[in-house]
């Protein structure tokens, strides 16, 4: 079983969200995988492929829309977990997962039944998918969990009173026999409280470095607040754990979508978009240019009402194209 992030909260004296590595099996190795040679011939030369120019000059060019990364504060991600980061270079060198000729599209798989509201954040999820990876986005039909889940694979927490579905029982029982053989990655969207083991309280989702499937929670997110901060926090949580399905590790450089959070205000501060290291690591393994991947931000930031990422973008994007015409 392959290595695997997750987005917790951790019983202990402090009851905090966290995106903690959950290593589920005794030999938990990063960049293995049990695909065909195909794949991983694919992986190697991917691997070998030196970064464009254009690449390191948008790089740069994006440098000031970002802050690095400070001192943590008490109970934030970096406080409670010593990580020293993955630069574009060490994911160069390192053993990406590509997405291939043959397996290029992102499949959405909802789970449960789901609010008006619910539904738009969803399909704006979807939307967002795609532009932020440049890669097709499917959304497959609804289905609802299985009426019978064994009491392995469910339990029963007090406050709130409700119950609670083990994320290893949707990944591995209902995602991975259910992989489309195009698919880069499958993720699943449910309504459903989530746990990975009996060490956490909950998690708002889980993903797998190795299979390329990952489950979201919206159980959480809603919450008191209003649609536009649920909207945006699905979008990063959609966005950070797809990102760990194409290998991509926690960012300490900035601050980025792929860094840790070890809790909601701490998400909440965090930009929706990835930083100069992980926007490259996506446009160099997608195969994109920076400047089309802005362009369709911002049409999807129209699109949603998100005014104020919009504009960012499309500063961004003036920032790319001017230094490519130097």
């Amino acid at each position: 079983m392959g290595e695997r992030l997750s987005i917790a909260v951790k019983i202990g004296p402090l009851i905090f969200l966290s995106l903690t590595i959950a290593c589920l099996s005794l030999s938990c190795s990063q960049g293995t995988s049990d695909d065909t040679s195909g794949t991983a011939s694919n992986s190697a030369a991917s691997r070998s492929a030196p970064a464009s120019k254009s690449l390191k000059k948008a790089m740069s060019a994006i440098k000031p829309f970002f802050r690095p990364m400070g001192d943590p504060k008490p109970g934030d991600w970096l406080a409670a977990y010593r990580e020293s980061g993955q630069t574009f270079d060490e994911y160069r060198a390192g053993s990406p997962t590509p997405p291939t000729a043959d397996r290029r599209t992102i499949y959405v798989q909802p789970f449960g039944h789901f609010t008006r509201s619910q539904n738009v954040v969803i399909k704006a999820a979807t939307d967002y998918l795609a532009a932020f990876y440049g890669l097709p986005v499917k959304s497959l039909p609804g289905k609802r969990l299985p009426g019978s889940i064994g009491s392995h694979d469910l339990r029963m927490i007090d406050y709130p009173k409700h119950r609670q579905i083990r994320t290893g029982f949707i990944l591995e029982t209902l995602l991975k026999p259910a992989l489309p053989a195009d698919a880069a990655a499958l993720i699943a969207f449910t309504d459903e409280d989530l746990y990975p083991d009996s060490s956490m309280y909950y998690v708002f989702g889980q993903a797998s470095f190795d299979d390329r499937v990952g489950v979201w929670s919206l159980f959480r997110l809603e919450g008191k607040t209003g649609y536009d901060t649920f909207l945006r926090r699905t979008l990063k949580i959609a966005a950070h754990e797809t990102g760990h399905m194409f290998s991509m590790r926690h960012c300490t450089k900035y601050e980025c979508v792929m860094s840790g959070t070890n809790h909601l205000q701490e998400t909440d501060s965090r930009p929706i978009d990835a930083c100069p290291e992980c926007m490259a690591k996506i446009c160099w393994l997608m195969k994109i240019e920076p400047a089309d991947r802005y362009l369709k931000l911002i049409e999807f930031c129209r699109k949603y009402g998100l005014k104020q990422e919009a504009e960012e973008f499309d500063r961004k994007l003036k920032a790319v194209e001017k230094a490519g015409s130097h």
